[in-house]
Parts: C-alpha cells; structure tokens; sequence
C-alpha cells in the first residue's frame, strides 16, 4: 500500500454511497500502533484506515467506534458496529480496517460483501 498524505473520500462501489470523506491512513507501525487512541470525538465523516491489519483494540480509548475489516479488495468481509472501549475485534480474512464514528455502518447502510473505494481527497481538512 502507498503512503500518502492527505486523506481518503470513501465510497461504496456498489451504490456509491459515501461513507466517509476526511479518512487518515496508517501505514507506518507507529501510526497504526496509535490509531485512535486520544481521541475524545469523531467529526462526522472522519475516520482511519489502517493497513495492513486484522485485528484491533479500544483498550484505552474513551469512545466507541464502528469497525470495518476489509480483504485485499477492499470488500467488506466483518462489521462491527458500536465497539465499545476495553474491547478487541478480529477478522483473519482482513487486509485492512476502517474505523469510522459510531452509527457510520447503519446511517450509510453498509452490509456485508460491499466493496469499498479510497479516492484521495483534494481538500487538507482537519481530520479527527
């Protein structure tokens, strides 16, 4: 995966749903070792991408989150709506995760074998 600066639009290739528009990568193993951790609200339409990764953690954080694990073709191969702080969440078909703020699954109305598409955003907004 490349390294970029900036952050991701995401959308459902299936219906072209938006689901997140100001999306951060961590791709190094300190960013994706951080994560969220800190963050004591998600803007709407915020969100990290880590890669590679199967597997995640709240231990630490203060709010919940949805969690989307995604394969090598970035379909949608586990959600995991409302993860609550102190908990762990594993998908070993994954390639990648997104986590979004909570309620992003069901507001955006993302399902299972979705495939999702990163299109590097042209704006340099705050993210989280």
């Amino acid at each position: 995966m490349e390294q970029t600066s900036g952050y991701y639009v995401v959308r459902s290739r299936i219906y072209g749903t938006r689901i997140a528009g100001q999306v951060s990568l961590a791709t190094t193993p300190g960013s994706r070792r951080k994560g969220l951790l800190g963050i004591r609200e998600m803007k709407p339409g915020a969100g990290l991408w880590i890669a590679p990764c199967e597997a995640i953690h709240t231990f630490g954080m203060r709010i919940p989150i949805d969690v989307i694990f995604l394969d090598r073709c970035r379909r949608v191969r586990k959600l995991v709506p409302r993860l609550m702080p102190w908990r762990v969440a594993v998908c070993f078909a994954a390639n990648s995760v997104l986590e979004l703020r909570a309620g992003c699954i069901a507001e955006t109305g993302l399902e299972m074998g979705d495939v999702l598409e990163f299109d590097l955003a042209h704006q340099q907004a705050a993210c989280l």
